[in-house]
């Protein structure tokens, strides 16, 4: 249904047919849809949610959505919402609300709830356990089929995933079981005898975004979470890996792009912040290129020699600078989708000097062929910018693939060593090595 059709409905009071075209409208686009309307608009249909579609819909709101909503409720309302929330939702909302946000939200809370989310609080901020749902469903090795299919049914509803459960013995995960086999076997089976002891896990302290690829990897729908002593703690679902993804790959695009990575939004950050994220990147780059003014002024002389020389320098400086980040591009890219590993350092680096051989050629003999024709046929001209062509690509191409690879090894982001900062190191080594060889060349 089209928003004003809603707004339409809403204002004729027709509440009981906007809560039927609500209840069969999708929980996200809901939320697209109330992101178009006014704040008080927005919490009169809400409160004509459903419970259950409501904390759907509270889960997919932005930031400044939520907060405005929740000043709108009572703390009865307030309290089924969160009650109909899992945890891992939960815990999500409250990194994001301000403190006297989070202070009403707990309070909305049981105690033993309270207790749990500040167990989640305490994991580290990029850890598996900081995103686990510690919401799953646990069997024994003893038990029937019939008995693991009936405790499904009695818990199931309160849990994100039924799919997979994680068979248990004092805490320990010792096995997982699928619903399918559970469905398919007999029901005197015992667990023990259709459970999986080869079970992928992941620790709480590991690496959030680690345990989001091993999902993407094998294709999980959930993988465990043990803890130090080896005992299951919690799940990392499907949804909440790909938000780890999503979330890297947009904090990856902003530092390739030179602006600080930013949480929220496009149209949610303020133009102030916007600026503060991007001013430092490009101060620091443009001091950087304070070096290439300084090579510039050495070469004075030679340029005062053949002006003609200058005409080069933007085209040389731009080839270069575009090649090493495509290098770069593309290595990142492998990077992060496991294709390149720093112990392939070599092989990345001989495949790159073979293709930056080919291109180099190629658009030494297109350019050197326009030199000839523009510059009264100058065939020791062409051949110089030729073989600077060739050069400076080379050089590009082995720049812009082995600084990600060594960021990596000691540990930074490889986005750190994308089309900006690569595109400033290669305006001053093109510059020495276009000077080193026109100074051979011409003898200035």
């Amino acid at each position: 249904m089209e928003e004003h059709q809603i707004l339409e409905l809403l204002e004729a009071r027709k509440f009981k047919e906007l809560k039927e075209e609500l209840g069969t409208m999708h929980p996200v686009d809901i939320v697209d849809m109330l992101e178009e309307i006014d704040e008080r608009h927005m919490i009169l249909i809400f409160r004509l949610l459903a419970k259950e579609e409501a904390a759907e819909v509270f889960t997919d709101m932005n930031s400044d959505m939520r907060e405005s909503l929740i000043n709108g409720l009572t703390d009865s309302e307030l309290e089924e919402v969160m009650d109909e929330m899992y945890m891992d939702d939960t815990v999500d909302v409250l990194e994001e609300m301000p403190a006297n946000v989070v202070d009403r939200l707990l309070m909305a809370t049981d105690e033993e709830t309270r207790k749990k989310i500040n167990v989640l609080l305490q994991y580290p901020e990029d850890s598996a356990g900081s995103i686990m749902n510690i919401e799953y469903i646990s069997l024994r090795k003893e038990m029937t089929v019939a008995d693991a299919i009936l405790k499904i049914r009695q818990v199931g509803i309160n849990r994100e995933t039924i799919y997979t459960c994680y068979v248990t013995e004092k805490k320990k995960l010792v096995g997982c079981v699928d619903v399918k086999d559970l469905l398919t076997a007999g029901e005197s089976r015992l667990i023990e005898e259709i459970m999986d002891e080869n079970v992928l896990c992941a620790r709480t302290l590991d690496d959030q975004e680690e345990v989001a690829t091993t999902i993407k990897k094998y294709g999980l729908v959930a993988i465990p979470i043990i803890d130090h002593e080896n005992c299951l703690v919690g799940i990392v679902t499907v949804d909440d890996a790909m938000l780890v993804l999503q979330d890297e790959t947009t904090e990856d695009i902003s530092i390739m792009a030179g602006v600080s990575p930013n949480e929220d939004s496009y149209f949610g950050t303020s133009v102030f912040q916007h600026a503060k994220n991007r001013t430092l990147w490009l101060m620091l780059l443009m001091l950087s290129a304070t070096v290439s003014g300084e090579i510039l002024a050495h070469y004075e002389t030679a340029m005062s020699a053949m002006p003609i020389l200058i005409t080069f320098i933007p085209m040389l400086m731009g080839t270069s600078g575009n090649c090493g980040s495509q290098s770069s591009t593309m290595v990142i890219r492998g990077l992060a989708v496991g294709e390149i590993q720093f112990r392939d350092f070599f092989r990345v680096v001989f495949k790159e000097m073979r293709i930056a051989l080919l291109v180099g050629i190629l658009l030494s003999i297109v350019n050197g062929i326009r030199i000839y024709i523009m510059y009264d046929q100058d065939i020791v001209l062409a051949i110089a910018i030729g073989v600077t062509m060739i050069a400076i690509v080379c050089m590009a191409k082995c720049v812009g693939c082995t600084l990600p690879l060594l960021a990596k090894r000691i540990g930074l982001d490889p986005a750190l060593m994308a089309a900006p900062l690569i595109s400033t190191i290669m305006d001053t080594c093109t510059i020495l090595m276009y000077f080193a060889i026109i100074t051979a060349f011409f003898r200035l």
